[in-house]
């Protein structure tokens, strides 16, 4: 296996413990520093913010780097950041240093894509990708498991000691083992900018955002569900949960092979199509506590396999912006993330029960295959016939 995909994994490791591990821990940090749980939820926000803002801005602004060295910054951002949130004195610091460490995160995962893609065998270039985010499947699958415990047993801020640590295996990881490619000669800021000017840039922000949103609609209110609706123990709650994960796992793998094998754009209306008929199941099924295991696999499986054909499709039709085009992919993912949670809470706000949020996100990932088949005809076909 190549080198430098293990080091983007490491990396993707990294970044998925310090975004979903928060969700776990956040009334311990909020019993520790003082905080009400709603005010410690804006460590949440903050850190999603920073992901959108620093997505286009650190890719456009480092641009006439090399991918190597861009990769290398980003991950001592990150170390650093995490570093002081962990020994964070105040409640500023710890606002502060959570947004900052968000910054990294979809600039890591832009230019990570791009570099997949290029130490990749031809046609094999969407499993490459799948690679990078396969740390993100182990943190859920493992990381953020062991991270709540540490933090419920222990301290939090053992948690992000660890995962500070882990930014810096990683730069130790892209130092020693990802090749230093040249820099794009003809790569400037205007030109990664001037993506946006294009509706086909704007489409696929839609189809990300509002197709990613179906799996945050569902998995936002997961924990709930299970408890008020399938009747489980509470202490089933993390074993639910290593199932989704290991699901997710298992999707990102198959979807890389997909998209290499039936083009990214057809994978992702497949994808997309499955997880609102996976969704409408777990409707159905949500009061039966037997379905409540094969469901939290086959749905993670199934939400998760969008990952790598989305970012496929970025790259593949943002000539000259490539790693831009990738890193907004990042941005979009969690526009989704908060949009299917928002979304998702209205009916709950009604009165309605726990397993509703999969209805709204039945609808937007319908919505999300729609839009991909527009993306598919309009732009992959139009450019095909050129």
């Amino acid at each position: 296996m190549n080198k430098g995909l293990i080091a983007l994994a490491c990396g993707g490791l990294a970044i998925g413990m310090t975004e979903f591990t928060m969700m776990g821990i956040l009334p311990d940090i909020a019993k520790d520093v003082g905080m009400t749980i709603p005010e410690a939820s804006n460590l949440i926000a903050l850190y999603a913010l920073g992901v959108v803002v620093g997505a286009p801005t650190l890719v456009a602004f480092t641009s006439k780097y090399s991918p190597k060295h861009i990769l290398l910054f980003l991950m001592l951002l990150f170390f650093v950041f995490n570093g002081l949130f962990a020994f964070a004195p105040d409640r500023f610091t710890l606002l502060v240093s959570r947004f900052v460490a968000g910054l990294p995160h979809g600039a890591f995962f832009g230019v990570g894509s791009v570099v997949a893609a290029r130490l990749a065998k031809p046609g094999k270039e969407a499993q490459a990708i799948a690679m990078m985010f396969t740390g993100m499947t182990i943190a859920n699958l493992a990381g953020v498991p062991l991270g709540t415990y540490i933090g419920h047993h222990y301290t939090w801020r053992i948690t992000y000691g660890v995962i500070s640590l882990l930014g810096l295996l990683t730069f130790v990881a892209i130092w020693l083992w990802m090749p230093n490619f040249e820099v794009n000669k003809n790569n400037n800021i205007r030109k990664q900018i001037s993506y946006f000017t294009t509706w086909q840039a704007w489409l696929m922000v839609a189809v990300i955002a509002i197709g990613t949103g179906g799996l945050f609609a569902w998995i936002s209110y997961i924990a709930p569900m299970v408890t008020e609706v399938s009747k489980l123990p509470a202490d089933r709650v993390p074993f639910i949960m290593v199932l989704v994960g290991f699901g997710m796992f298992v999707g990102n793998i198959l979807g890389g092979k997909l998209a290499d094998t039936i083009s990214p754009s057809k994978a992702a209306i497949s994808s997309f199509s499955a997880m609102a008929i996976c969704l409408v199941v777990v409707f159905f099924t949500a009061d039966i506590p037997s379905f409540a295991y094969p469901m939290a696999f086959i749905t993670g499986m199934i939400s998760f396999s969008i990952g790598s054909p989305l970012q496929m499709m970025l790259i593949t039709n943002a000539k000259g912006a490539e790693t831009f085009a990738a890193a907004g992919g990042q941005a979009s993912f969690n526009i989704g993330n908060s949009l299917g949670a928002y979304l998702g809470a209205i009916p709950i706000a009604y009165g309605y029960a726990y397993n509703y949020p999969s209805l709204i996100g039945v609808v937007m990932a319908t919505f999300g295959a729609i839009l991909a088949y527009v993306f598919l005809v309009k732009v992959v076909y139009k450019n095909m016939n050129r």
